[in-house]
Formats: C-alpha cells, structure tokens, sequence
C-alpha cells in the first residue's frame, strides 16, 4: 500500500501538495480497491500493484501519500468494484488534464501560489450592486471561431469598469460534459473548463496586457509562471476584477449534473458510479445521484447523504479559499428543493451558514421560481429567510415581476400608437412584493435564459421587430434599461445589453449570433455607441442619486391611455428625492402636469431623449430643470407643468 505518511483525520479530500510530496484521499465507499496512477517526479506508475494501493477508512475514503509528487504532475485513480473496474478522475481536481494526454487525468495544482493583488477590496454593498451577466466563452471572442477566456475577459475588465458594473456574474465555468456550452452540464466542479484556459504560446501577450492594467494601478506585475494554469487564469481575472472595483459572484449547479450534453450522458471517468458498483439502470446506486430529474437532463444530487452534501459545500468553500468569491448565483434552487425535499432545505441552510462564515459580505442569490412545483413552498420569503429562522438563508432571489411587464410593454408598444399598453403594470411591478428589502430581488429585462438563440428577443428586437435600429428601437431601449435602473432592486444586465445589442445569443463561438463588438469600437454603428453612453450615465446616475439605490418608491401615476408612468425615490428624512417619468407614447406631451412631493426647483438631472443621435439636436425636455410652483396634486403638495419626450424617461432631483 502507499504510505500513510502526512494522512491525518484533517487531510483533505481531493489533494494536497507538501514539500516532500502530496497527499491524496478520495470518497469510494462501495470500491473494493482504489490505486492511484500518474506520472509523479517524473516516474509514470500505470500498473495496479499492491505498491499503489491506497488504504480504505471506517468512512469509505480511500488514503495515501506519493513521495515526489509536485506540482503539474498528472494522477487518476483505477476503481475496482463490483460491477466493473477502471479509471476515474479525481472529482475534486482542481484541472483536468486537455485532450492529448492519457485518459480521464487530473493535473495536481497547489492552492497557494497565485500573488493576488486585492487585499483592499470590499465587496460592494447589496443596495449598491449593478450586475453585469456573460458567458466566457462568448463574451471576448479575439479569433473568429475560437472561444474566448478567462484572460480575454480580463483584458476586457477596464471596459466593464468604465461602464460601471460593480459585480461580475460569469455563466458557471467548471468542466462541462460538452463544448460548447452554457454552462450547466457539469460533473467536474471543481476543474476550470478547458476553453477558457489560454494557450501557453499566447501567454506573453495576455501577460504584457496584464502588466500594463497593474500598473497603471500601481501594482506588482505577474510572472508568466503566474498565468500558466486554468485555475491561475481563472485568479487572475478575479483579481483584476478587485482591482478595478468589481465583485464576481460565480454561477454554480448544485441542483444537477451532467444534461445538456449531445446525448444526455455523463461519461464513464466522472463522478458518475464513482465507486463502480453494478449499472442496474437505478441511479440511486450511483453515489453521488438520485433517480431524479424535473427537466435538467441531468440526475440530482442524492442531498440526503451527508458526503454529497459535503462534495458540494467544500465546491463552493474552494471557490472562496481559491478563486476569492465574493457570491454565487444558485442555479434552479426550486428543482434542488423539489427533489430532495427536506434534505434539500436542511442542505441549503448548512450551506449557505458555512458560506457567510468564511466571507461575511457574501451575497447568495437563488433562482427560485415561486410555484414552480406543487411540493415546494408557493413564496420566496423562507428562501430568503435567516437559517436561523427556518428558511434557507439566501439573501436575495432572481425575479421576474418588472421584467415581465417592461418586456410586455415594449412588446405591446411596437404595435403602434393605437394599441394597448399597460404601464399600470409597470407601476405595479416595481417595488418586489413581500420583501422587507427591495434589494432582496435580482431584477433584469436580458438573461441568458431569455434571450438565448430560439427563444425570446433582445430588447431592440422586441421593440421594433422589422428594423432593430429605428427610432423606435432605441427609444423603446432606453425606456426599458431607464426603469430597470431606476427601480428598486439589484439590476442585472446581460452581455451586449449596455450598447443594443439585438442578436439573440448563442454558445458557439463560429455562430453567427456573436456580440457585435465590430460595430461598437469601429463607431460604424452609431446606435451602439449612443446607446453605451446614455448606459454609462444612467448607471452613475444610479451610483450618485442615494434615493434611485434604496427600499422607497411610490408610483404616484400611471395613465395607460397616455402611456405615462411617474414613480417617487426617496430616503427618510434626507430630502435627497427623486421622481422619474417615463413615457412610452410616439409623440411628445407638452404642459403635463404631474405631482411632486416638494415646492421649489428640481433639477432635470437625466433625459434619455438627449443620447438619440448624441447629442441630440432635437431633444425634448426641460432644460436644467423646472420650478415646481403649482397646487396640490397625485397626492403630493405640489405639482408642474413638464414635456415628457416620446419613449422617453426623465429623472428630476429635488435641490434643497
């Protein structure tokens, strides 16, 4: 057997590297035998001898140390069970191995050795957070055909910074059973996927680029030996992201693995049947999973066994010791709940106890869908409701009140000046209902879901379906990205949003539905540039209007005959108040007269009307502001004759 030497009752599961070697434990309580095989120090053991026997524990881990084994190394285990015998790979293995090298390896990786750069971030407060969504392997594309990477994205990171996102919230990124993909048929959790990982023959210039972003901040360059590993470059676009001010909150599947894929399957080298007992076609025998699957594709975890549970906790544990998370979005908390029932709970509060302890500023964001399923609670409160006191102890929730009726407003809208429109419902959508914070809901009107090739449009899409570039696109655009950003909530945009992208997305780094990037930087497109700016602004309008981040708002007018919507922002005994109106009708209203909670000048302080063609030669508006001198009305003191632009939003600032 291997030696036992540096094995204790704290020895990790997975590995670990010490000066003289590593260690090795790994879960497989029904195998009969478990060797490791690799290539350690340069020596390749590829047979199953008694020498590379590692031992068994009461608890089923299997045990042992190899003398020499560095960093780099390639290692897989060969399980002998009672249904076949063969090679897995490690689940807890921080890289797989590319293809060219022996099958189902893993690469032994060190956790200590990238030299980050962010001790002084803070993540951002929740009321405060702006969340900016993408897909790695599509958002950064440099070769026509070839997926982007951790390192593209981060030479991108000055350009979401200049945009004003705050928290980076990636599609997830561990190894995927297929490419390409989005990112939720995974059994490797804990292995970056393999292309997302930069070559080694294009390190140097992703390095030159790198040093560069560090000093101009005045910080210590990297080495290439920094860069040379997928979960180095994975830190590395972590890190530059707190450099530059932005949070990542890691999209992860606890619900599911594996589904998705070309055929459905997970392969015979995962996690899947680790321990090789008979394939009876009954996945509960398959250790890890249950016989459970509520559309994913994909088997559920079996959460009612305390070592699964423990797999996925120390998953999200290695991405805050690691990676340096600062949160996680939850993938289809509903399905986790629903097929596992009370472990599912019992799982989600462990978790989410644990997670707050090793980063107290962590935000844990579940999708939950209300009612999704008949055996799972109807509401959202216990989901967001302290573990503490019985619920699962997520902070916030993604949510799809304000999403709905802005889309179904645009919607509606782009059948002309007749047609029905209901900003009532807009009204009535924006403050989420039952929270005792606003912030509780991740609000957005793109998603990955959503606007994914086939299924519903991009905004400008939606807005004018025969020319995605009309007056009327942009416009209905900006109506729709202004309430989003002036509502209660955390806003969520998705890639390209910020500058009207109006393709559909796809995964397919060849396909035709890539980010318009081209039209963008060329200034050929002069709506996509137009519209970046009039989204910078609006979001440092959000990041300077205290009342636009907080709990309060008042819908104080909603006439769906005129298209109108007028809403009041507000913090207690501040006088730092805000009303914003928004108009989806085709022409201009003159003299409208609309409530304010305040006599005395307020500052017109953002008019989406003026960034159509920027500057706009046209716009209507108020000027610099108005003088709210008129009588009581809308249930406010006050009230002012203003012109609301056509599709167009404005935000007026009471000035003390």
């Amino acid at each position: 057997m291997l030696s036992q030497q540096n094995i204790s009752t704290t020895t990790p599961t997975g590995t670990k590297i010490l000066p003289e070697g590593a260690s090795f434990r790994v879960w497989a309580p029904r195998a009969t035998a478990v060797y490791l095989n690799g290539c350690f120090g340069g020596k390749a053991y590829d047979e199953q001898t008694d020498d590379r026997l590692l031992s068994k524990d009461a608890a089923g881990y299997w045990t042992g140390f190899q003398a020499g084994a560095r960093e780099g190394d390639l290692y897989r285990f060969w399980i002998v069970g009672e249904g076949s015998s063969g090679y897995k790979r490690d689940p807890y293995a921080r890289e797989l191995a590319p293809n060219g090298f022996p099958d189902c390896c893993s690469i032994l990786r060190a956790s200590d050795t990238y030299p980050w750069h962010d001790a002084g971030f803070l993540t951002p407060d929740f009321s405060d957070m702006i969340i900016y969504q993408l897909h790695i392997g599509t958002y950064a594309i440099r070769n026509a055909g070839v997926a982007s990477n951790f390192l593209d994205v981060t030479c991108k990171i000055p350009y979401l910074a200049a945009l004003g996102a705050n928290v980076l919230q990636p599609l997830p990124i561990d190894e995927q059973e297929a490419n390409p993909s989005m990112g939720y048929g995974g059994a490797d959790l804990f292995s970056p996927d393999f292309p997302y990982v930069a070559a080694e023959t294009d390190l140097p210039g992703y390095l030159a680029t790198i040093n560069a972003l560090l000093a101009a901040k005045q910080l210590a360059p990297l080495q290439l030996e920094d860069l040379r590993s997928g979960p180095a470059q994975l830190k590395a676009m972590v890190d530059l992201c707190h450099v530059h001010g932005i949070a990542v909150m890691f999209d992860v599947v606890y619900n599911h693995a594996g589904g998705f894929t070309v055929n459905g399957q997970l392969d015979d080298n995962c996690v899947y049947y680790f321990d090789r007992v008979p394939n009876v076609g009954n996945n509960n025998d398959s250790l890890y999973f249950t016989d459970q699957d509520r559309g994913t594709g994909g088997l559920a975890f079996a959460l009612w066994n305390a070592d699964v549970c423990q797999f996925l906790s120390d998953n999200a544990s290695h991405y805050i010791e690691e990676f340096h998370a600062d949160g996680f979005r939850y993938d289809e908390i509903s399905i986790l709940l629903s097929t596992n029932q009370g472990s599912g709970w019992e799982f989600c509060r462990a978790l989410t106890t644990q997670l707050r302890t090793l980063q107290p500023r962590i935000l844990q964001n579940a999708e939950f869908w209300p009612g999704e399923f008949s055996d799972i609670p109807s509401t959202a409160l216990p989901v967001v409701a302290p573990a503490s006191a019985g619920g699962a102890g997520f902070d916030v929730v993604q949510h799809d009140d304000l999403r709905g009726a802005l889309r179904d407003a645009v919607g509606a809208a782009s059948g002309g000046s007749s047609a029905s429109v209901s900003v009532a419902a807009i009204a009535s959508a924006l403050y989420p209902p039952g929270f005792d914070h606003a912030w509780r809901a991740v609000t957005c009107i793109e998603n990955h879901d959503l606007v994914m090739a086939g299924r519903s449009p991009r905004i400008p899409a939606l807005a004018d379906v025969s020319n995605h570039r009309s007056w009327y696109a942009r416009s209905r655009s900006r109506f729709a990205t202004s309430i989003l950003l002036t509502a209660p909530g955390i806003p969520q945009l998705f890639m390209g949003q910020e500058f009207l992208e109006d393709k559909p997305w796809d995964t397919n780094p060849a396909g035709p539905d890539l980010l318009g990037w081209d039209g963008l930087n060329s200034g050929v497109d002069r709506a996509m540039t137009d519209h970046l700016r009039f989204t910078q602004d609006l979001i440092r309008l959000r990041q300077n209007q205290p009342a636009l981040r907080g709990d309060n708002v008042n819908a104080f007018y909603a006439a769906d005959t005129d298209r109108v919507v007028a809403f009041h922002r507000w913090l207690e005994a501040t006088g730092q108040d805000v009303i914003v109106v928004a108009s989806l009708a085709e022409s201009t209203w003159y003299s409208y007269n609309l409530g304010f909670p305040a006599p005395g000048w307020w500052a017109e302080v953002f008019n989406s009307d003026v960034y159509d063609n920027w500057v706009n030669p046209w716009v209507a508006g108020n000027g610099t502001g108005i003088q709210v001198n008129g009588g009581p009305l809308h249930g406010f003191v006050a009230s002012a004759s203003v012109v609301i632009p056509a599709n167009g939003v404005m935000v007026f600032a009471r000035c003390c």
